[in-house]
């Protein structure tokens, strides 16, 4: 996959602790760097949620580049094709196989999705969002360890194909495969964090509630 501003590659991050606290039921370790990031591109840093590795099943917040990085990745810059996964290929694909496998799922906080729209003729940025409630998107992370012995978070999207769907249809350039992110009901939270793999397969599909969507230039809100 080779990086590119049209597939789910931008969006607003959820970072005011209060809206994480209702809408996914997690607080901020105070120990941790507050983000305070309005904007989010591949190998950018943000905020994920993971299961706490302490075993208890609590949920926590994580910090970490937005492209996977898996363990023979050599620099950030990887991450550049690895900020979606691909549902289908998620448990082969060399750099997303390993954290599947370990069941290294997590939840992305999401205000608002941007994406490329062509219907005009020419690519303009739209704004895809639940009308001031947050979307968990659902994905993957691997802790990555750099040259200089550091370990970092970073995480993947995944992704499904779009054909169809009342949004996501309308978006990427004429000739792409249309696809979207996996965008999780929050009943859904804890159990696609604890699920097995096989399990988790299930909730592999297109998001049927209502998103709204425009051009950048009106503004949603909180961007």
């Amino acid at each position: 996959m080779i990086y590119s501003p049209r597939v789910c590659s931008n969006y607003v991050p959820v970072t005011e602790t209060d809206r994480l606290l209702h809408f996914f039921g997690v607080t901020r370790d105070p120990s941790q760097p507050s983000i305070s990031v309005t904007e989010v591109w591949p190998t950018g840093f943000a905020p994920f949620i993971r299961l706490a590795a302490d075993g208890s099943g609590n949920k926590v917040i994580d910090s970490g580049h937005f492209g996977l990085l898996p363990t023979f990745a050599k620099e950030i810059a990887f991450g550049r094709k690895t900020y979606n996964a691909r549902s289908e290929t998620v448990h082969q694909k060399p750099s997303f196989r390993e954290a599947w496998a370990k069941g290294r799922r997590c939840i992305i906080p999401v205000e608002v999705l941007y994406e490329q729209n062509y219907e005009s003729g020419r690519a303009e940025r739209w704004a895809v969002h639940q009308d001031g409630v947050p979307m968990g998107v659902a994905g993957i992370y691997h802790p990555w360890t750099d040259a200089e012995g550091r370990t970092r978070g970073t995480f993947a999207m995944l992704t499904v194909n779009a054909d169809g769907h009342p949004v996501y249809s309308r978006f990427h350039a004429p000739g792409e495969e249309k696809r979207m992110v996996v965008i999780l009901d929050p009943h859904d939270f804890d159990r696609w964090l604890t699920c097995t793999p096989q399990e988790a397969k299930a909730y592999f599909r297109q998001w049927p509630g209502e998103l709204k969507t425009y051009p950048r230039l009106r503004s949603p809100g909180r961007l």
